[in-house]
């Protein structure tokens, strides 16, 4: 699996984060923060935080992935790469969102579980 599946399924490669990070692209960065802000209801997210180059990569990330995001907590809590490869993922409260309503994520993670 690809270090740019991120530990809930999500593919950082589309993530507009780090886009703006790869990129150095400041307009980016103020249009994410400020989509990100108001999605969050949190004056938080600013321009100068949208720094990530995803959630399993080396280097920078996002403050909410790397400090407060629970799926990640868990998943290196529990030693994984992702979700995928817990026995719990199907019944977890805490993906259930994501691969919910993102059948790419999901897709990412079955994948794992099945090698």
């Amino acid at each position: 699996m690809k270090d740019t599946i991120a530990c809930c399924g999500l593919d950082c490669e589309k993530c507009e984060a780090r886009i703006a990070t790869i990129n150095n692209d400041d307009n980016l960065r103020r249009e994410v923060a400020d989509k990100w802000a108001k999605m969050n209801n949190t004056p938080e997210i600013t321009p100068e935080t949208i720094h990530c180059l995803g959630c399993r990569c080396n280097g920078v990330k996002f403050y909410f992935c790397s400090h407060l995001c629970e799926i990640r907590k868990c998943v290196t809590a529990r030693g994984f790469e992702t979700c995928g490869e817990c026995s719990e993922m199907e019944n977890c409260d805490k993906v259930a969102m994501i691969i919910g309503n993102n059948s790419d994520a999901k897709n990412n993670l079955l994948s794992v579980a099945s090698k």
